[in-house]
């Protein structure tokens, strides 16, 4: 069996994997009834809370000048990546925006944690590799039909190099700070999102009746959010990655029993080898 931190970490990592998952899956769904940009405002405003009465009650110490340096970083990429994400979702296909995130947030960080702390296991590298695998799968299964909604791809990728970035620049954040950093975070991603509606004059107003959903959305955010900065201190951050990246698959099954996409041969093989990838990964440290 893995050992505590091994098995904290893969516990994390799949906890944000399901927070994330059903948070973009919410968020794409949103935009696609209310502006982009008017979901993404609130829904950051809404984290921002959050994270302040987090930290208050846990009585996290401020966060250090370096630390609130990699929170604002992690800032300005979650805003891009966030942006490109709810904008593919809601404008192509769930089923082929969320895995090609997926792929790239995790290949970013899985090379940074390799470069930096060396390689993992040999059945965790299996594992790793097959988790890319499950979301390739899913992704080129999903753009088969041409009649349909397009697919997405350009944000896919825009919104997975600035998620892969905003969870290394969160793993230098230093250990036992959680909800500070986040609510720093939140706070970047609000001065970007509010001065691109203020200069571009973008649309973001939205009915009311959205505001639970929106809601919904920013607790699962902020939910995965802190899941997978836990994840990324207690363990391997090349582990980390790849176990938070397998939330494409939340999503998609969220997609097709919601919004019935069509899950097929290729779709089920890619759950079953994230299922095998996380067998493996939570196995592979073992003694």
């Amino acid at each position: 069996m893995p050992d505590g931190s091994e098995g904290a970490v893969v516990a994390l990592g799949l906890g944000a994997a399901l927070a994330w998952g059903a948070a973009d899956f919410g968020g794409g769904l949103a935009s696609r009834r209310a502006p982009l940009f008017g979901v993404v405002f609130a829904a950051a405003s809404i984290g921002l809370v959050i994270a302040i009465v987090a930290a208050v009650v846990r009585a996290e110490p401020v966060p250090g000048p370096l630390d609130v340096a990699w929170s604002a970083l992690a800032g300005v990429a979650g805003a891009v990546g966030i942006l490109a994400l709810y904008g593919g979702l809601a404008a192509g296909r769930m089923g082929v925006v969320a895995p090609v995130t997926g792929t790239l947030a995790a290949a970013v960080p899985v090379v940074v944690g390799i470069l930096l702390e060396g390689l993992p296991g040999p059945l965790q590298l299996v594992g790793i590799g097959l988790a890319f695998v499950a979301v390739v799968l899913v992704s080129r299964s999903a753009t088969a039909d041409p009649d349909e909604r397009p697919s997405g791809v350009s944000y896919g990728i825009a919104a997975g190099l600035g998620l892969g970035l905003l969870l290394v620049a969160l793993s230098r954040v230093t250990e036992g700070l959680t909800f500070g950093p986040l609510a720093i975070l939140r706070a970047v991603q609000l001065v970007i999102v509010g001065g691109t509606i203020l200069v571009a004059r973008r649309e973001w107003r939205f009915q009311r009746s959205m505001l639970p959903m929106v809601a919904v959305v920013a607790v699962l955010d902020v939910g995965g959010n802190a899941l997978g900065l836990l994840a990324v201190q207690v363990g391997p951050l090349a582990i980390a990655a790849v176990l938070t990246s397998l939330y494409p698959v939340v999503t998609v099954v969220l997609a097709t029993l919601v919004l019935d996409e069509r899950l097929n041969r290729g779709h089920a093989l890619g759950v079953l080898c994230a299922l095998t990838a996380i067998v493996l990964i939570a196995g592979g440290g073992a003694r």
